[in-house]
């Protein structure tokens, strides 16, 4: 039992996991009022999943609040709070069908939205967007993602990727652990923002696909132990522990 609510001692950890990122999200920027969304599985239960709890805003979630729910989006754990249709339902396909994808994320933030929104999408402009070449799938406008039958568009056009830019909308990032999405979102984000930038102040320079390919192949040598973005989420969590810790909770 963890703070009224009963779960094993791997879904507590998960849980405080999620929260945590929920706070790192709000305190760099990327939360959306009361909308978007991060999902979870729940270690060594077979679908079982953790989502924010719609009409919270990002800094009131914490352990506690999460809510478990089943791949078709029903509450697992009787949590009196609703969960965003719009979030789980494309969460769920890829939940469904990736067995790699335990974390997934969906932002709206205006360097992201608008790199969806043009022309071309994500261009090798820059170090970060250079990553990113090659990695990324892209899925025409349908509205809101609330209809089940988008799944298989979205799956296909997703492919062997981890980075689907939804068009005009803003980009879904999936990795087989937190860590890995938030270092993924973290990098995307950079990578769009300094687009954003660079073509503000005139014509870009496109990185050759030769230099991509040696720096992709050489990204790894650069990366801190612990498995991608390990190390950078522990030292998110000890800053958002100085804001307040009621994530933990």
């Amino acid at each position: 039992m963890h703070r009224d609510i009963e779960c094993s001692e791997a879904e507590w950890q998960a849980r405080l996991e999620l929260a945590a990122c929920y706070r790192i999200f709000d305190m760099l920027g990327w939360s959306e009022w009361i909308y978007n969304h991060i999902s979870l599985r729940v270690p060594g239960e077979q679908g079982a999943f953790l989502i924010n709890p719609f009409g919270l805003l990002y800094s009131e979630v914490c352990a506690s609040n999460l809510v478990k729910i089943d791949i078709d989006g029903k509450t697992l754990d009787g949590s009196p709070y609703p969960v965003n249709r719009a979030g789980f339902v494309q969460h769920s396909y890829f939940h469904r069908h990736l067995d790699w994808a335990h974390a997934i994320c969906h932002v709206h933030t205006t360097a992201t939205m608008a790199v969806c929104s043009v022309e071309g999408g994500l261009q090798p402009t820059n170090f970060y967007a250079a990553a990113f070449t090659g990695q990324i799938g892209y899925h025409d406008f349908e509205g809101v993602t609330v209809r089940p039958e988008e799944g298989e568009r979205l799956l296909a056009q997703l492919g062997d990727k981890r980075v689907l830019m939804l068009r005009n909308h803003g980009p879904v990032v999936m990795g087989e652990t937190l860590a890995e999405m938030l270092h993924m979102q973290w990098a995307l984000q950079r990578a769009c923002e300094i687009q954003l930038a660079t073509h503000a102040m005139g014509q870009p320079i496109l990185i050759p696909g030769d230099v991509i390919a040696v720096h992709q192949r050489d990204l790894a040598l650069a990366s801190p132990p612990g498995g991608i973005g390990a190390a950078g989420f522990e030292a998110w969590k000890r800053q958002i522990d100085t804001i307040d810790r009621s994530w933990r909770d």
